[in-house]
């Protein structure tokens, strides 16, 4: 697969990258910004928070034995919560390696490099800015937006930014990668198609900014729809076929995957893609013979909302007692589930299942996607939906039945914002996304929002002769309120910059 190309995952480390020794031939540029594609600037946010923050904070798992995690799932986040500290710092260090490879292209690239080079270049890392900027946006509202860190160094004190000027700072960001990047590149690697689709999705989303009683700005929702419409219908991308392979590393970088991250095996400690530590197996499907840590299981209310003909999505991204799984320990003939309930999106299995012999527990192959197609036909049909109750239009059931139709499901005659919501929930269930559905509907219609979290049964279950039973919760739960939306600036970022406690002021 050239998704896995030696030329590709072979990129140099970060830190040995300057103006003395890059950027100085369009090939030097093409190795740096590979590397903004992995490595420890994103390890430590895939380990510690791509599921704890957008699928455990969103009542879709629960995992115990980890304080941290169970204070998202109970909603009782502190300042020293370490899952929420590991997300900032790291969107923060990967915003900072991109600004090294923006600056450095601006001021050390000569004028040998065609500037069609240099600008898709610059485009790749402005798109990874924005959608870390996106991120912090989502779960903190203002936040510092740093474009140059060495001013940092004689500034070390900065104010965060309004949350609708960081909403279009990423848009900025975007806008700009959509108009530079390619239409096709190599595999892995992000295209216009990748911009489209996230500018999007964070159109949509701030859409719903300041905005109240269930109505959003509409000319924020014509562009998510512009923009969405072109991926839909000009990009010449289709869904995979099957659901399930999707999340298998023979299947990387697939058409459907518009931004993903490029793991390599046999890396350290936060160097690799260490998803598979949340394995509810044990030796025989994880790495060298090492078993999964974490017990991540859905919760009663994520397992409820499969309907008996969604066995499709259901077993890719959960197993249920009983489930076989061909592709996992295939050497041995396969293998069985035994427990009550665990996480099966993103555990790829053995070494010999991946033809991986220098994988191991903490780089998994796996280029888990943060932005996949399925995501963008979704978001185009909400964008269609926009401020109506409910809608019939043809472009709209077109995309949402493509993803139904594709896990075995009717087509819908029709759709409104709760199925809309559902069929996110089940399509990218263990992907990170539920949290930033959530807070995308608590802009506009705040008391729905609270109203979903506080309905939520967020305690895992056993099962038993298919009867479901909820098991004791990990803790007293917090009842939601429109702050729960929101986390705390990290404690230790407000001792070393007490500015951060000061009102937000504007960018623009």
């Amino acid at each position: 697969m050239t998704g896995c190309s030696k030329s590709f995952l072979d990129r140099p480390p970060l830190s040995q990258i300057s103006a003395d020794n890059f950027y100085q031939t369009s090939d030097d540029l093409r190795l740096a910004t590979a590397a903004l594609y992995a490595g420890t600037p994103w390890a430590d946010w895939n380990y510690n928070c791509y599921l704890p923050v957008g699928d455990v904070l969103s009542g879709n798992m629960a995992v115990n034995f980890w304080g941290d995690a169970v204070q998202l799932n109970t909603f009782t986040i502190t300042g020293l919560n370490g899952i929420m500290i590991a997300n900032w710092k790291g969107m923060y260090k990967v915003i900072a390696h991109c600004n090294v490879t923006i600056n450095a292209i601006i001021q050390k690239a000569p004028a040998s490099i065609p500037d069609v080079d240099k600008n898709a270049a610059i485009a790749e890392a402005r798109f990874i800015r924005g959608f870390a900027y996106y991120n912090l946006a989502v779960l903190w509202g203002a936040v510092p937006v740093i474009e140059d860190n060495s001013k940092l160094i004689l500034s070390p004190l900065v104010n965060r930014i309004k949350t609708e000027d960081v909403y279009k700072f990423a848009i900025n960001d975007l806008t700009f990668a959509a108009g530079h990047l390619p239409t096709t590149d190599a595999a892995g690697r992000v295209t216009t198609w990748s911009a489209q689709g996230m500018l999007s999705k964070v159109y949509l989303t701030a859409s719903g900014l300041n905005q109240s009683g269930g109505t959003r700005n509409q000319a924020y929702l014509d562009s998510a729809r512009k923009y969405a419409g072109n991926v839909c219908k000009n990009s010449g991308l289709a869904l995979v076929a099957n659901y399930a392979d999707i999340f298998k590393t023979q299947f990387n970088d697939n058409p459907e995957s518009l931004f993903a991250l490029q793991w390599a095996p046999g890396g350290g400690w936060l160097e690799g893609n260490m998803l598979q530590i949340y394995s509810p197996g044990g030796t025989e499907i994880s790495a060298n013979g090492s078993a999964g840590w974490f017990a991540i299981a859905p919760t009663v209310d994520m397992y409820n909302l499969y309907a008996t003909r969604d066995s499709i999505r259901r077993k890719a991204t959960f197993m249920i007692k009983g489930d076989y799984y061909p592709e996992l320990n295939a050497a041995g003939g396969g293998y069985k589930f035994g427990g009550d309930a665990g996480l099966k999106k993103h555990v790829i299995g053995t070494n010999k299942d991946n033809n991986a012999p220098t994988m191991n527990l903490t780089s998994s192959t796996e280029h888990n996607a943060l932005l996949r197609l399925a995501d963008v036909y979704l978001i185009y049909a909400e964008s269609i939906l926009g401020n109506s109750s409910v809608t019939a239009d043809g472009d709209a059931l077109l995309y949402f039945n493509k993803v139904r139709e594709r896990a075995g499901m009717d087509p819908a005659p029709m759709i409104d914002i709760d199925s809309l919501i559902i069929e996110r929930r089940i399509e990218l269930a263990a992907e990170g996304q539920y949290w930033i559905d959530l807070v995308r509907l608590s802009y506009y219609n705040a008391a729905k929002a609270i109203s979903k979290l506080n309905g939520e049964s967020r305690v895992t279950f056993s099962i038993s002769d298919g009867v479901v039973t909820p098991k004791d919760p990990f803790g007293a739960v917090t009842p939601a309120t429109i702050q729960s939306f929101t986390f705390p600036i990290p404690s230790s970022e407000v001792t070393a910059n007490p500015k951060l406690l000061e009102a937000p002021v504007s960018y623009y």
